[in-house]
């Protein structure tokens, strides 16, 4: 490789814009009539011509920026070509070097050699001499692609240390990396021997006590999401965001929005992830899509390459370490991401076209301690077997009503894995996302609330994949349940400090819903156990351990309870129009079982493997290839 030159001078940084568009066609990289066409689209939407022309694929980003080069007076430099000299790098903080746009990549004659994105202004230049204080520099021009790619080479290891213990670094209360602390483990040490005790020593008063103690809760919960559902319910046919809202928009007003797409071993879906986000109604030029591909997932990089994504996608390639979760793929896009604002999709989504513009509106007409907004997930395979119907259910009755009531009820929302937008700056200050966490996105969303900022809902809908095969479904359903207990156990190591930090109102919505949910998936099959015997039996055989009274009121808890949990399937169907999907409410028992043996499964791998991410399997539904969308809400 040979050595590139020194330039003879910094460019005159007084000197009037040039003009990018008449270089590029006297050059014959572009015609006159595209070039036209991309300054229609720069005077309706305010963005930099040059990001314009790579977001329509007109010219090449490296021809582009060896346009700029030469319109800047500088020499250009390709630094995949150009030995890195990773020591002298390594003296700068790599945040900046994103911030800034720039790499110091050598050092020659007492002058360090910059490379650069961005046009040396004088503005540029005085940040530059503030983080180089009595430095020589000689400047030269490369792609952001370059200095991304020189930073993850030179950085490797800062950035994956920070991907996985930034949040610990931060507050390692915070962080799941720590599953049980001395006083946790103390007081259920304290717990199991008063229980075992009550159980030698008065077997009957303390089962009695335990019963009533199990259906309090059982009951407890399940009114807490009616309740909470009913205040959703009030919604059901309200736009927070309307159409017109949304056509008012100009594309001048919109500012660069970060697209996170972690993907590990999804080479199936790549092709239809990518067809998917070009059907976004914003502009490309103001799109940063980061495809986050793991390291030894070659055959999913392999296919995002051969899919020839447009030139606003740019790979990440995760480095290989433990844990290897999806949270820490997102934040080292996180460190990369540019835009103000910022939403992750899963590599089977298809978001609805206005989802991003919705966003903004709701970022703007709601409070500066918003720090995010989560739109719906439903299911475009809704009707496609038991599971597939159960989830839809599922799923349309949360996304629906229960999260709109917490919205309403300024409740703590746990976030869904996929379609939260963000303030980017905001999600940093927070830490990001716990890698040790298997529900990163429930916790980030009890973090934020404990934190005293805000989550909201929009009125926008993401379609998935449901999952139609039982065993990838308690896979899955295992890992969210473990992840809700890892939830758990980090925002209660101080409860005092929780309540006085959120507030009564965010630390009881905290305890009812990632608390009590898992906690009643686990008593219900001891209730059902009851249930049988006494079905079989009659009281006789229980009477010994249970007044008939305690029996009685199991009974109605158990019955009252699945009742009512059918009732909320049923309230479920309506506002999407699933009328077909009303009789497979009366299953929702069946379903329960399936989150009982996934709950138990859950508790066993939070003792002995609790940051083991099980992956789901995607692209197995018959309907992935096709066009079909649910019906429209």
């Amino acid at each position: 490789m040979s050595e590139v030159p020194l330039p003879s001078t910094l460019p005159d940084a007084s000197a009037p814009p040039l003009r990018l568009g008449e270089a590029l066609v006297q050059q014959g990289l572009l015609t006159p009539e595209d070039l036209q066409r991309a300054l229609e689209l720069q005077q309706r939407t305010g963005e930099r011509l040059g990001r314009i022309l790579i977001a329509l694929g007109l010219v090449k980003r490296q021809q582009l920026y060896q346009v700029l080069a030469k319109l800047w007076g500088l020499p250009f430099v390709d630094l995949l070509q150009t030995p890195l000299d990773q020591k002298l790098a390594r003296r700068f903080d790599p945040q900046v070097l994103v911030r800034e746009r720039f790499f110091p990549f050598g050092q020659r004659d007492s002058r360090l050699l910059i490379a650069t994105a961005e046009q040396p202004t004088p503005a540029w230049l005085e940040r530059l001499q503030a983080i180089l204080p009595n430095q020589s520099i000689a400047l030269y021009v490369t792609t952001e692609w370059d200095i991304d790619h020189a930073i993850r080479q030179c950085y490797r290891d800062q950035i994956l240390d920070r991907a996985v213990h930034g949040l610990y670094y931060r507050n390692p209360a915070e962080c799941a990396f720590t599953v049980l602390t001395f006083w946790q483990y103390v007081g259920f040490a304290l717990c199991v021997i008063i229980l075992l005790a009550g159980l030698y020593f008065a077997l009957r008063p303390t089962l009695i006590f335990l019963n009533f103690l199990v259906n309090f809760a059982f009951l407890g919960s399940i009114l807490f999401k009616f309740a909470v559902s009913l205040a959703g319910a009030k919604y059901e046919w309200v736009q927070p965001i309307t159409a017109e809202e949304v056509a008012s928009l100009k594309d001048d007003e919109l500012p660069t929005y970060t697209i996170l797409v972690p993907a590990y071993r999804e080479a199936k879906v790549i092709p239809l992830l990518l067809n998917n986000l070009q059907h976004l109604d914003y502009p490309p030029e103001k799109l940063e899509i980061l495809l986050l591909l793991e390291e030894d997932d070659q055959e999913t990089i392999q296919a995002a390459r051969a899919a020839r994504p447009p030139e606003q996608v740019t790979f990440v390639i995760i480095p290989k370490g433990q844990p290897q979760t999806k949270p820490k793929a997102c934040n080292v896009g996180l460190f990369f991401a540019r835009g103000e604002y910022l939403v992750i999709y899963d590599a089977e989504d298809r978001p609805e076209p206005d989802q991003l513009k919705k966003a903004i509106l709701a970022f703007r007409k709601g409070p500066p301690s918003l720090v995010c907004v989560q739109a719906a997930l439903n299911y475009f395979n809704y009707n496609e077997n038991f599971l597939t119907r159960m989830f839809t259910l599922e799923y349309s009755y949360w996304f629906d009503y229960m999260l709109p009531g917490l919205d309403r009820l300024r409740l703590p929302i746990p976030l869904g894995g996929t379609s939260n937008h963000f303030r980017t700056e905001v999600l940093r200050q927070l830490g990001g996302w716990d890698p040790y966490n298997v529900t990163e996105d429930a916790d980030l969303g009890i973090r934020a609330a404990a934190n005293g900022y805000g989550v909201g809902v929009i009125n926008s809908t993401t379609y998935e994949e449901a999952n139609n095969q039982l065993w990838n479904w308690i896979r899955q359903r295992s890992r969210w349940i473990k992840g809700y207990m890892q939830t758990a156990l980090v925002h209660s190591r101080d409860p005092l400090h929780l309540l006085k930090r959120a507030g009564w109102r965010n630390a009881f919505g905290f305890v009812m819903l990632v608390g009590g949910s898992p906690l009643t998936f686990l008593a219900a099959p001891i209730l059902w156990a009851f249930y049988l015997l006494f079905l079989i039996t009659g009281t006789r055989a229980l009477d010994f351990l249970f007044p008939p009274i305690t029996l009685y009121i199991s009974l109605f808890n158990l019955l009252f309870g699945n009742g009512l949990m059918i009732y909320l399937n049923m309230l479920a169907v309506f506002k999407r129009h699933y009328h077909d999907l009303l009789p497979y409410t009366l299953l929702n028992p069946i379903y329960w079982i399936l989150h009982s043996i996934a709950s138990y499964k859950a508790l066993w791998q939070l003792l002995t493997r609790p940051f083991y991410w099980e992956k789901t399997k995607h692209g197995i539904s018959r309907l992935l290839n096709t066009s079909h969308q649910p019906p429209p809400p």
